[in-house]
Order: C-alpha cells, then structure tokens, then sequence
C-alpha cells in the first residue's frame, strides 16, 4: 500500500483510484456508523464516501501521510467533516417553517441586499467572495444542460444519486457518474479563473 500512496503522490491516477477504492469498504463502515438517524433518508453512506472521494481527489496534494493509517485517518476528517456539513444543511432547512414567512413590502425590498451583507465582511473579502460567485455562475452557464442540471441537482438540491436517477430515468450508479464527469468539466473551466482572481 505505501508505494501505491507514494505513486499517488508522484501524480499516478491510477495509483490513486487504486489507493481510494482500498478505503472504501473502511469510509462506508464509518459512514454507516456516524451518520445520523434523522439524516439516513435524506442521503446514504455511499452518496458520502463519493463525495468524500472527489474532495480527496482534488485536495490529494495536501496529504502530507505515508502510511495507509495515516490515509485512512485524513479520508475519516474529509468525511466527517462533510458529515458535519450534510446534517447542518438538512436541519437548517427543516427549521423552516412556512407559517413564519412574510411577504417583502416594497419599501422592504429597497434595502434588503443592504441587510444581506455580512456586515464584519472586509470590502475586497466581499468583492472576492462576488468575483468567485461570478466565475462559478459563467462557468456553470458553459455546461451542457445534462450536467448542469445535475450538478444544481445535487449541489444545490442535495438530491441523491437515486433521486437524480429517477428525475433522468438512469440508474443511481450512472446518476453518479455522469455527476462526477460533470464536476470535473466544471472543475476545468474554474482553473484559469481561479488563477486569474489570485
């Protein structure tokens, strides 16, 4: 295992979907044990493990570890901490609740970006944080439609693969993949931007 690590780390693809498959059955055990009752129908362990996997995919430069402990144990934070996120997300949005919306009058509208804004938020924080807003909406524009639709999908929806796959009528393996592929188009058309804010 230490020189598939260490082949990954010198750039091998196929060294790191080799060292990331080995951790699966492992991120899926740990999934399924710390996954929340009240999440567990909203998302499943392997929808978290994928996820989990992209992150690491793109981040892999930062792995500093040479052992596969040390692997399993930077994956463990990477999915813990989308763990976090999920269940933050999901009983948030629970917390709605309809009866307590007010209409905007049109008086309020005037000033409601004002009241938006962060107000601790430095000026270029701001405008970096609107400049990258920018490069992910021009980016998304240049999609093909299947992709973008699947990635508001499960980005900004938080759908499951099994939920895209029934709106598409393919299976959640294809749902999934078809993702992944989509994120990484998306992925491409961010890098020269990203550089160009920096």
């Amino acid at each position: 295992m230490v020189q598939w690590i260490e082949a990954a780390k010198n750039g091998s693809e196929e060294a790191l979907g080799q060292v990331l498959e080995w951790c699966r059955p492992y991120l899926l055990r740990v999934a399924d044990e710390e996954l929340a009752t009240d999440l567990q129908g909203k998302l499943g362990a392997s929808d978290l493990v994928q996820e989990t996997f992209l992150e690491a995919h793109r981040d892999f430069r930062q792995f500093r570890g040479r052992t596969d402990q040390e692997l399993r144990g930077w994956l463990r934070a990477i999915l813990r901490h989308n763990l976090g996120t999920v269940g933050r997300h999901y009983r948030e949005t629970d917390k709605r609740e309809v009866r307590r919306e007010q209409a905007l009058s049109e008086g309020s509208q005037e000033g409601l970006c004002t009241r938006l804004i962060d107000p601790n938020g430095t000026p270029s924080a701001l405008v970096h944080a609107q400049e990258q807003d920018e490069a992910l909406q021009r980016a998304m524009a240049r999609l093909p439609e299947t992709y973008r639709q699947v990635v508001e999908w499960r980005n900004y929806d938080r759908c499951s693969f099994e939920e895209i796959g029934r709106r598409l009528e393919r299976s959640s393996e294809a749902a999934r993949k078809l993702w992944v592929r989509a994120i990484e188009q998306l992925t491409g058309l961010l890098e020269p931007s990203d550089e160009s804010i920096e």
